[in-house]
C-alpha cells in the first residue's frame, strides 16, 4: 500500500516520502477513503509536538473509511463507514486500529467531512464545554479562527448559542471567515486588539478566550478576558511559548487553563465517549459541519503539508488515497 512515511525527523519535510509499505495488521482493518491533515501532523515530522513518535512511522492523526475486516466482538462488520484514528498511521491506503478508536459515521456526512471532524471538534468541545463551561449567551474570542481547531471552535460555539468573535492575523482571511465561520464579528489580532474586543462587547470583554496561537496573541488576550472568565491555552502556533505574571489573573479574576483534548479523553474515557456522541449528534442534526478547504490525492501530500505551513487554508485539508 502507499503511505506518507516519515523515515527521519526534519525541519523541511526532507525526511518524509510517499512509500510502498506492507498492509498493516491490527484489530480492525479499514480502507482509508479520506484523511484529514492537522497541525500536529506537521509538527511530528519535525519532532516538535508533545507526542514524539520515533521514526520510522506513517503520518496522520485521523481518517474516515470502510471496514475491511473486524473481529466478531468488535461491534463492526465489513463495509461499515467509520471515522477515527490514532496518533499516527492515517495517511495511507489502509490503517489497522483498535475498535475503541473508531466510530460509525453520521449518515449525512461524506468521507472527507467525517475525516475533518474528529480532532478539531474534539479539541473545541473539550475546551469550550468540558473545561470552559460555555453557556448560551456568553461571548467567546477565537484566535486562529481560519485554522482547523479555530474554525471548529467558531462552529461549535455558534451552535451552542454563544456570541463569537473570530480573530485572524491576516487581512485576506477576514472575508472568507465572515462567509464560512459566520461569526458575530471578525477582528485582526495584531497589535493592541483589546480595544476592538472592548468596543464589540460594550466593555464587558470575553467569557472565554480560545488561543491556539500563543506568543503576542496570548499576551494581549490577558487583557481581553472578563472577570471570572477563562483563557484557554490550546497551543503555540506562533512558535513562542508565552509566560504570565500570576498577579494578572489574580487582579483580573480570570483563569488560565491548559487544554490537552486527547489526554483528557484518555484519562476520562467515559467522558471521551460522551463527547464523541455529542459531536456526532450535533453533526447528524446539521448544527455543526467542518469546512474542507480542499481535497488532494495522497500523492500530493507535500502540497498539503506546505499549504498548512504557509497558513493559506481556511478549515481543513483532506488527503484521499
Amino acid at each position: 500500500m502507499k503511505a506518507v512515511f516519515v523515515s527521519k525527523l526534519s525541519p523541511d519535510l526532507s525526511g518524509v516520502e510517499l512509500a510502498e509499505l506492507e498492509q498493516p495488521e491490527g484489530e480492525v482493518l479499514v480502507r482509508v477513503r479520506a484523511a484529514s491533515l492537522n497541525y500536529p501532523d506537521l509538527l511530528m515530522t519535525r519532532g516538535e509536538y508533545q507526542f514524539k513518535p520515533e521514526p520510522p512511522f506513517v503520518s496522520g492523526l485521523e481518517m474516515a473509511g470502510e471496514v475491511v475486516e473486524a473481529p466478531a466482538d468488535s461491534g463492526f462488520v465489513s463495509g461499515d463507514r467509520v471515522r477515527g484514528g490514532a496518533k499516527t498511521g492515517a495517511f495511507a491506503d489502509y490503517v489497522a486500529l483498535p475498535a475503541a478508536s473508531l466510530r460509525k459515521m453520521p449518515e449525512n456526512l461524506d468521507f472527507a467531512t467525517a475525516a475533518a471532524m474528529g480532532a478539531a471538534y474534539h479539541t473545541a468541545y473539550v475546551a469550550l464545554v468540558e473545561i470552559g463551561g460555555l453557556k448560551a449567551g456568553q461571548t467567546i474570542l477565537v484566535h486562529g479562527a481560519s485554522g482547523g481547531v479555530g474554525l471548529a471552535a467558531c462552529d461549535l460555539a455558534r451552535a451552542l448559542g454563544a456570541t463569537v468573535i473570530a480573530a485572524t492575523h491576516r487581512e485576506d482571511k477576514i472575508e472568507p471567515l465572515r462567509r464560512i465561520a459566520r461569526p458575530d464579528a471578525v477582528i485582526l489580532n495584531t497589535g493592541r486588539f483589546r480595544e476592538d474586543v472592548s468596543e464589540l462587547t460594550d466593555g464587558k470583554l470575553c467569557d472565554l478566550v480560545y488561543d491556539p496561537i500563543g506568543g503576542d496573541v496570548f499576551d494581549e488576550s490577558t487583557r481581553c478576558v472578563a472577570f471570572g472568565g477563562k483563557l484557554l491555552v490550546i497551543g503555540f502556533v506562533s512558535g513562542r511559548i508565552p509566560e504570565i505574571a500570576v498577579n494578572i489573573p489574580l487582579i483580573k479574576g480570570f483563569s488560565v487553563v491548559g487544554v490537552r483534548a486527547g489526554e483528557y479523553a484518555r484519562r476520562f474515557p467515559d467522558r471521551g465517549a460522551r463527547i464523541a456522541e455529542a459531536i456526532d449528534r450535533l453533526a447528524a442534526e446539521r448544527r455543526i459541519r467542518p469546512h474542507v478547504d480542499r481535497t488532494l490525492p495522497l500523492t500530493d501530500w507535500r502540497e498539503a503539508f506546505e499549504a498548512m505551513q504557509r497558513g493559506e487554508i481556511v478549515g481543513k485539508i483532506v488527503l484521499e488515497p
